[in-house]
C-alpha cells in the first residue's frame, strides 16, 4: 500500500498552492482547506491498515473503502495539477506585453475556470465525507465478523504454518536437500574450529534462499551435537517478547540436558531477572550453541546477549537474517558472515526434478526437459520458488500443460494460492516491513522490463522526480535516495548486478519472482500499468504507464485515460520496435516523468513543451537531433538526459530551467577509441544562471563558457570538451572553487592541443573520478592531492616520461584506463597500486614491455591490453596476480 504517503504528498501540495497564489484561490481556498482536513483524518486510518498488511489481512469491505479513498486522493491531485497548469499559463500570459482589451477577453475565462475548480473540489469534499460516513457504518472493528469461513480457515492455516515453518526444517532429510554441501562445510568450519571466544556466525540472504534449511541441517549434524555441551533453537521473527524467548531457550536447554529442570521452578512465574539469572548460571560453565532464526532487528542482540555469557569455552551463536546490516553488526565478539547465494542452474534443475517427479525418483522424461529448463530459469536459483513450482508441475504430464503454465506463470504467481501462498508470503515479508516511502520506491522498480539492469543514477533521479524522496534539512535529495536504495539492497529486495570503482551499486535487478509480486501489488493499487502498446489503456486512474513495445508504433489511447497518467516509460523490447517510432501517444497534460531511453524516436511532440509539471525527461539513445526552442516552458524540470543523441546545440531557453539539477548531453561517433569518440553540445554562455545544476556533463566550451564557469561552484560533476590551452587560467580558477566536485572530465579541442591544468594548486577534496583527454607534457603536479580518487583515465596524453611514479601511491585508485597515453617502450609497475582492480592499456604504439613487480596491484581483477602492436609478450609476473579473473590481450 502506498496510499498514506501519497496522501501526505498531496497535502503538502495543497498547502504549497495556497501559499503560492492566494489571490487566485479566493473561490477555492476554503474547499482545499476542507479537503486537506479530511485527508489528514483518513490518513491515520490508512497508516494502521498499511502497518497491518502482511500480518493481519483486511476484509474485502475495508479494501473497497481504501480503494475509494485512493481514487478520491488521485482526483484531488488531478484537480490541483490542472489548476496549476492553468495558473502557469496565466503567469506566462501576465509576463507578456498585452493590450488592455486582451486582458478583458481573458478575465471572464479565468473566472469561469476558478468557479469550475471550486465546484469540483466541493463535490470531492462531499464524496470524502460520504466515504468516511460509510466506513463508520461498517467499522474496522467489525471486519472479523464479515470474514467468510473460507477466509478464517485460510488465515488460521497460514498462521499455523508460519509459526511451524522454521522448526519443520529441523526434520528435513538430507536426501531432500540440494546444493548445500559447500555452504555447510564453511559453517562447520566456523562451528568446530579451535576459537575459544564466544563467536557469532550470521547467515544472510533474501527470503526463500534456504537460510533456515541450511542452518537446521547443520544444527542436526552429530558432529555438531558432540562438539557442544548443550544446544537450543529459537525462532524470533519480526515481533517478539524477550522473556518468551528466554523461556523457550531454557525449555530447549533443559529438555536436551542430562539434568532435569528443578520441579520447583515455574517458568510462567519467573520475571526477566530470574530468567536471565537462570540462563547465565546454566550456560556459564558450558560450551553452548544457540541458533537464533529469522532476526529482523539489531535490537535483538542487545536484548538477549546479556543472557548468553561470553565464556571462553568455544561457544557459538548462529543466526539467520535477511538484512545485511544485522549480519554486519558489531556484536563485540568474534564474528563471521556467510552470504547465502542462489542455487546454480544445474542444482536448481535437480531440486525441481525431486519435487516434480516424486513418483519417478526425480527423473524427468526427455520430452519435458526443455519446458522444465524454461520454468526453472524463471526461478533464478531461489529454492523456495523452485519447490513451489515443482509442486505445481507434479500433477501435470503433457507438454501442452507445461507450456501453458510457463506462458501464464505471471498469472499463476498472482492467483494460485495453493502452491505459491507460502512463496508469496515469505517473499513479501521484507516488503511489508518497509516504510510507506520505501514501499513506493520498491514497487516503482517493476516499471522496468523483466531482467532489465536498472542503473542506480537513473533510479534515483526518477524517485526524486516522482516526489518519493522526503526532504531533509542540509541533506541533498540524492543522498537521501541513496539511503533508500541501500535499505532495499540490505533487505534483499534489490540485487546488485554491478558495482563501480567506489564499491557503490552501478546496476541493479529485481528477482523475477519479487518483480511479479510487485507487478501484482502495483496493479491492484493503480500504481503502475504495464502494456505492449497495442491496446488502449483503460481509464481506471492508473498513474504510471510502462510500455514494452514490440512494434514501432504505440496505439493511441483515449485522452481521458492519458490525462490521469503522470509517468510514461517506453521500452523497445524487440528488434521490430527498434527501427523507428512513428509517434508517441498524446494527451499527457500533467505528466511528471517521460522516459524514452533507447527509443528510436526522431522528433519530440509539440505538446511536450506544455508539460509544465514535467520533472524528468530521458532522451538517452534516441535519434532526436534538436530540442525545441520553447524548452524553457518546462520550468519544473529536474533531469534532462541526452546521452548518445545527435543534439549538437542547446537552445537559449534552457537557461530558464531554474529547477534543473542534472543536464547530461553528448553524442558518440562510431569508433570508441578515436579521439573524437564523444562530442558535447554547445550551450548558451549564460548557462551559469542554472544555480541548482549539480551535473553538467560533456558540453562544448565555445565562446566565453569557460570564463562563466567559475560561477557554477555548486557542481558535483563536470564534463567539458573543446578546451584550448588558452583556457587554462579560467578553467583552473573555476575548478578550484568547486569544492563539492566529485567527477571531472576535460577534453582538448584536438589531438595536438594540450590539456593545460598546471594553474590548479590542488584538486577538489572529494574528486573521485578524473578523465583528461588530450596531450600532456607531464602529469599535473596536483595529482599528489587526489586522495579520494577511485577512477583515472588518461586518454591521448602521449606522455614521453614515465608517469607511473606520480600515480602509484594514490590511496584509493581502483580503476586506471590508459589510451594512447604513453609513447615510451616500457611500463614498469614497480610498487604501489594497492587498491587497483581494473587496468586497461590501449593503443600505446611503441610499447614493447610491461613489468609488474610482485606485490604490486595485488587485488587487480581485470587486465586489458588492446592494440599495442609492438607488445608481443605478456607482462612479466602477470601470473602472480592472485585475484586476476579476466585477462584480455589482443
Amino acid at each position: 500500500m502506498e496510499l498514506s504517503s501519497s496522501l501526505d504528498l498531496l497535502t503538502d501540495k495543497l498547502v504549497s498552492v495556497l501559499e503560492k497564489e492566494a489571490s487566485l484561490l479566493t473561490e477555492v481556498g476554503a474547499e482545499i482547506d476542507e479537503i486537506k482536513l479530511e485527508l489528514k483524518a483518513i490518513r491515520a486510518f490508512l497508516e494502521d491498515v498499511d502497518t497491518s498488511l502482511g500480518v493481519v489481512p483486511i476484509s474485502e469491505t475495508d479494501k473497497q473503502w481504501v480503494a475509494s479513498v485512493r481514487d478520491i486522493a488521485y482526483e484531488v491531485e488531478d484537480v490541483v495539477d490542472e489548476f496549476m497548469f492553468h495558473f502557469n499559463k496565466q503567469q506566462q500570459w501576465r509576463g507578456k506585453p498585452t493590450k488592455f482589451f486582451l486582458k478583458l477577453i481573458h478575465f471572464p475565462k479565468t473566472l469561469l475556470f476558478r468557479h469550475r475548480i471550486a465546484v469540483q473540489l466541493q463535490d470531492i469534499s462531499k464524496r470524502i465525507k460520504s466515504i468516511a460516513q460509510r466506513n463508520q457504518r461498517y467499522p474496522i472493528s467489525r471486519s472479523e465478523s464479515r470474514k467468510s469461513d473460507k477466509q478464517i480457515r485460510r488465515e488460521y492455516h497460514r498462521n499455523n504454518w508460519v509459526n511451524n515453518l522454521s522448526e519443520s526444517t529441523l526434520f528435513f532429510k538430507d536426501v531432500d536437500l540440494v546444493g548445500i554441501d559447500k555452504a555447510q562445510n564453511e559453517l562447520l568450519g566456523w562451528l568446530l574450529d579451535e576459537e575459544l571466544q564466544r563467536t557469532v556466525i550470521s547467515v544472510v540472504g533474501m527470503g526463500g534462499l534456504g537460510k533456515t534449511t541450511l542452518v537446521a541441517n547443520t544444527f542436526n549434524k552429530q558432529v555438531v551435537k558432540k562438539q557442544f555441551d548443550c544446544c537450543a533453537w529459537i525462532t524470533v521473527s519480526q515481533q517478539y517478547i524477550v522473556t518468551e524467548l528466554f523461556k523457550c531457550i531454557i525449555k530447549e536447554l533443559y529438555g536436551k540436558a542430562k539434568e532435569k529442570m528443578d520441579p520447583v521452578i515455574n517458568l510462567d512465574s519467573m520475571n526477566y531477572r530470574d530468567l536471565v539469572e537462570a540462563l547465565v548460571n546454566f550456560l556459564q560453565p558450558r560450551r553452548y550453541l544457540i541458533v537464533v532464526d529469522d532476526v529482523w532487528s539489531t535490537n535483538l542482540w542487545q536484548d538477549i546477549s546479556i543472557a548468553l555469557p561470553a565464556n571462553m569455552n568455544g561457544s557459538r551463536i548462529l543466526l539467520t537474517t535477511r538484512k545485511d546490516d544485522i549480519a554486519s553488526f558489531e556484536f563485540g565478539v568474534v564474528k563471521h558472515i556467510f552470504p547465502l547465494k542462489h542455487l546454480p542452474f544445474e542444482e536448481s534443475m535437480t531440486l525441481f526434478f525431486k519435487k516434480s517427479f516424486v513418483g519417478k525418483g526425480g527423473q524427468c522424461p526427455p520430452y519435458l526437459e526443455p519446458s522444465a529448463r524454461k520454468l526453472v530459469a524463471k526461478c533464478q536459483g531461489l529454492p523456495l520458488a523452485i519447490v513451489a513450482l515443482g509442486g505445481l508441475m507434479a500433477s501435470k504430464s503433457s507438454i501442452a500443460e507445461w507450456n501453458g503454465v510457463y506462458d501464464n506463470l505471471n498469472q499463476e504467481l498472482s492467483e494460485n494460492d495453493t502452491y505459491f501462498e507460502r512463496l508469496k508470503y515469505i517473499s513479501l515479508l521484507s516488503y511489508h516491513d518497509l516504510s510507506y516511502t520505501l514501499k513506493q520506491c520498491f514497487l516503482y522498480c517493476c516499471i522496468f522490463p523483466e531482467d532489465c539492469k536498472i542503473k542506480r543514477k537513473r533510479l534515483i533521479r526518477l524517485w526524486m522526480a516522482e516526489g518519493f524522496v522526503e526532504p531533509l534539512k542540509e541533506t541533498l535529495p540524492e543522498v537521501v535516495a541513496e539511503r533508500y536504495l541501500s535499505e532495499l539492497i540490505c533487505r534483499g529486495l534489490l540485487q546488485v548486478e554491478r558495482r563501480n570503482e567506489s564499491g557503490r551499486p552501478r546496476a541493479l535487478k529485481m528477482h523475477d519472482i519479487l518483480r511479479e509480486f510487485a507487478v501484482s501489488i502495483s496493479k491492484s493499487i493503480k500504481f503502475v500499468a504495464k502494456s505492449d502498446g497495442k491496446e488502449e489503456v483503460e481509464d481506471d486512474g492508473i498513474r504510471r504507464w510502462s510500455i514494452e513495445a514490440k512494434e514501432n508504433e504505440i496505439k493511441a489511447a483515449s485522452k481521458t485515460a492519458l490525462y490521469r497518467v503522470r509517468s510514461l516509460f517506453v521500452f523497445a523490447v524487440e528488434e521490430t520496435s527498434k527501427s523507428s517510432f512513428n509517434r508517441l501517444p498524446s494527451g499527457f497534460k500533467l505528466m511528471r516523468v517521460l522516459d524514452l531511453e533507447d527509443i528510436p524516436i526522431e522528433e519530440l511532440p509539440d505538446e511536450l513543451m506544455n508539460l509544465f509539471n514535467l520533472r524528468y525527461l530521458n532522451l538517452k539513445g534516441t535519434q532526436v537531433k534538436k530540442l525545441p526552442k520553447s524548452i524553457g516552458k518546462l520550468y519544473n524540470l529536474q533531469s534532462l538526459l541526452m546521452k548518445r543523441t545527435q543534439i549538437k546545440e542547446l537552445p537559449a531557453g534552457i537557461v530558464k530551467l531554474k529547477n534543473l539539477r542534472f543536464l547530461i548531453a553528448f553524442g558518440c561517433n562510431v569508433n570508441p577509441m578515436a579521439f573524437d569518440c564523444k562530442f558535447g553540445p554547445v550551450v548558451p554562455s549564460n548557462i551559469c544562471l542554472l544555480s541548482n545544476l549539480h551535473v553538467l556533463s560533456f558540453v562544448d566550451a565555445r565562446g566565453d563558457f569557460i570564463k562563466q564557469l567559475s560561477k557554477m561552484v555548486q557542481l558535483r560533476r563536470l564534463g567539458v570538451t573543446n578546451v584550448k590551452e588558452a583556457d587554462e587560467k579560467y578553467l583552473c580558477s573555476a575548478i578550484a572553487k568547486m569544492t563539492h566536485l566529485q567527477s571531472l572530465r576535460v577534453k582538448s579541442c584536438n589531438g595536438d592541443e594540450q590539456v593545460k591544468m598546471d594553474a590548479l594548486e590542488s584538486a577538489p577534496p572529494d574528486l573521485r573520478k578524473l578523465a583528461l583527454v588530450g596531450k600532456l607534457e607531464k602529469v599535473p603536479h596536483w595529482f599528489n592531492s587526489l586522495d579520494s580518487l577511485t577512477g583515472l583515465k588518461l586518454h591521448w596524453s602521449r606522455l614521453r616520461d614515465d608517469f607511473l611514479p606520480h600515480i602509484q601511491a594514490l590511496p584509493n585508485l581502483v580503476r586506471l584506463g590508459l589510451l594512447n597515453a604513453y609513447e615510451g617502450e616500457r611500463l614498469d609497475f614497480l610498487e604501489g597500486f594497492q587498491k587497483l582492480k581494473v587496468l586497461s592499456i590501449m593503443r600505446c604504439p611503441r610499447l614493447k614491455e610491461i613489468l609488474i613487480n610482485r606485490g604490486v596491484m595485488p587485488g587487480v581483477q581485470e587486465l586489458f591490453i588492446v592494440k599495442c602492436q609492438e607488445l608481443t609478450t605478456l607482462p612479466d609476473d602477470w601470473e602472480s596476480l592472485p585475484d586476476l579473473n579476466e585477462f584480455f590481450f589482443v
